[in-house]
């Protein structure tokens, strides 16, 4: 017999997947409209925008422009952005940032009183706003804080999202090409009480971030398992641009620390040198913005010289930069640095790529609509078509914002004359759990890093990527099959979801012959 977990149905106007600055923004610009509920698999703040160093890119002084901008963001997507989001996005950069202040952000200013902007990798002026070295940090904690002072928003946290809810789940199967897939809801597992929840309601945003846990070695936290992109890719939502995940070309180089600690691009762009471990510069070689190239870049050339030379990492070099100015923009840098014995100002900082930024993800047009009726995605989980095939640095936050800005907009008519699905039935689940299986769950998510390491990173060949899709099919399958005999749990539904995410990545970098932005293959290299 099957076994029953106790049922729990919820009604909300506003369904939120995620709580990074994506959907705590888009939250407080529904709320006013119906009831909101958002969820989180972790703690509240987990995201990855609390992770985010650098800042966020907006056009706020002369001589900088927003033509100037766009065509930063255009030549760092190596042909492949939507002009037209681009510029859209670029022109409401402004009112979003303003947006962020009101709610309580607060970004750094220099002695008279203007913004202390940043350069970054591929940016042809200063226009990054920072809050120190942990930007993130603080836009998550003023939106947080806004977010709880509003009475018709509620946050569950330490609740996971196991699969969306469409017409598959009423027993009728759609042809996504031909008929419309409707979204109703969720599934969510109560992690304090082991419930599974129907949530059902009348639109849904996805915001759950990236998937940099696919890949060995990444900046992003925990959490980042890619479950928003299985989720929509499982109901036959259209996803786009996998191939190009984004590796950031300076992580601190420290064996055995999962996640990475990032050292921000911004240490680049306040005049930190990459060299190799005999001291000597090397990105001259590769292009001649030098150390302050665009990402696919600069982590090429590192991945590069590693190999040709048979070094583990390379150096960042701060030595020659002032001491004190080095300390103020960067601290918690310079701390972390410190707890290492590395001391930024007298010696040279070990450095590595590392997968950071998950540039293709599902397919929105420009108010966050994805083609399942009623189902918005917005921040790292979606494709807009801003990035392209490479991400220009600190555009993401500011995408994230201005998304939010309009699929709030857009949900909010949506839901005038939207329902909810009552006939969705209450999560049914067999089997039994076996304490045992969670060895055959840790070596299947370490094989899935491996592989994707070794064939999908970032330089590829044909060949690597045949070998990573026999090797992934042979543990989708294992995998599938332990799914369905084992009781739900976090591990084994991210497991699943990496699986999924791994397997696009691998599709659409082998369905793209040419080497574009951070898709880099040896069997078309680039003239």
């Amino acid at each position: 017999m099957r076994k029953l977990f106790e049922r729990v149905k919820r009604h909300v106007d506003f369904l939120i997947i995620g709580s990074g600055i994506a959907g705590l923004s888009y939250a407080l610009k529904v709320a006013e409209h119906g009831k909101v509920c958002m969820i989180t698999k972790s703690n509240e703040d987990e995201s990855n925008t609390k992770y985010a160093q650098g800042g966020i890119a907006a056009v706020m002084y002369s001589p900088d422009s927003h033509e100037k901008h766009v065509q930063d963001t255009l030549i760092a997507g190596d042909g492949l952005c939507d002009e037209e989001v681009v510029r859209m996005v670029i022109s409401e950069s402004a009112d979003r940032i303003k947006e962020l202040i009101e709610w309580g952000a607060t970004f750094d200013k220099n002695e008279k009183g203007e913004y202390d902007l940043a350069k970054e990798g591929g940016h042809s002026e200063h226009r990054i706003l920072h809050h120190k070295d942990n930007t993130g940090f603080e836009i998550e904690r003023a939106l947080l804080s806004a977010v709880h002072k509003h009475h018709n928003i509620e946050i569950l946290d330490h609740h996971f999202a196991i699969d969306i809810l469409t017409q598959h789940h009423l027993g009728i199967e759609v042809n996504s090409r031909t008929e419309g897939i409707e979204c109703y809801g969720a599934y969510v597992l109560n992690l304090r009480s082991n419930k599974i929840e129907t949530v059902l309601a009348k639109t849904i945003l996805m915001a759950t971030g990236g998937a940099g846990h696919v890949y060995s070695t990444t900046t992003n936290p925990v959490i980042a398992t890619g479950d928003g992109v299985a989720m929509v890719y499982r109901a036959k939502g259209r996803v786009e641009g996998m191939e190009f995940y984004q590796f950031h070309p300076t992580s601190l180089y420290n064996p055995g620390e999962s996640p990475s600690f990032l050292i921000s691009e911004a240490v680049r762009g306040f005049g930190g040198i990459l060299k190799t471990v005999d001291g000597k510069e090397f990105m001259q070689k590769y292009d001649e913005r030098k150390s302050l190239a665009p990402r696919d870049i600069v982590a090429r050339a590192i991945d590069n010289e590693m190999k040709i030379r048979g070094d583990d990492y390379v150096y960042l070099d701060c030595r020659h930069l002032d001491k004190s100015e080095l300390i103020k923009h960067f601290p918690n840098i310079y701390q972390k640095c410190l707890s290492l014995g590395i001391n930024m100002k007298t010696d040279y900082i070990p450095v590595v790529p590392a997968a950071h930024y998950m540039c293709g993800g599902i397919k929105v047009d420009m108010n966050g609509r994805s083609n399942i009726k009623k189902l918005y995605a917005i921040g790292e989980c979606s494709s807009t078509g801003l990035h392209g095939a490479n991400r220009l640095a600190s555009n993401s936050l500011l995408e994230a914002v201005v998304y939010a800005h309009n699929a709030a907009m857009d949900a909010i008519e949506e839901n005038k004359n939207a329902g909810f699905c009552e006939e969705i039935p209450d999560w049914n689940a067999e089997g039994t759990h076996y304490p045992e299986e969670m060895v055959l769950m840790i070596q299947s998510l370490r094989e899935v890093q491996a592989i994707m390491t070794n064939y999908v990173g970032i330089v590829r060949s044909d060949i690597r990527l045949q070998r990573a899709f026999d090797r992934l099919e042979i543990l989708y399958k294992e995998n599938e099959a332990l799914y369905l005999k084992t009781t739900i749990s976090p591990k084994l539904c991210e497991l699943r979801n990496m699986i999924n995410v791994a397997y696009i990545i691998i599709k659409h970098a082998r369905q793209r012959k040419e080497s574009k932005g951070l898709h880099y293959t040896v069997n078309y290299p680039r003239s």
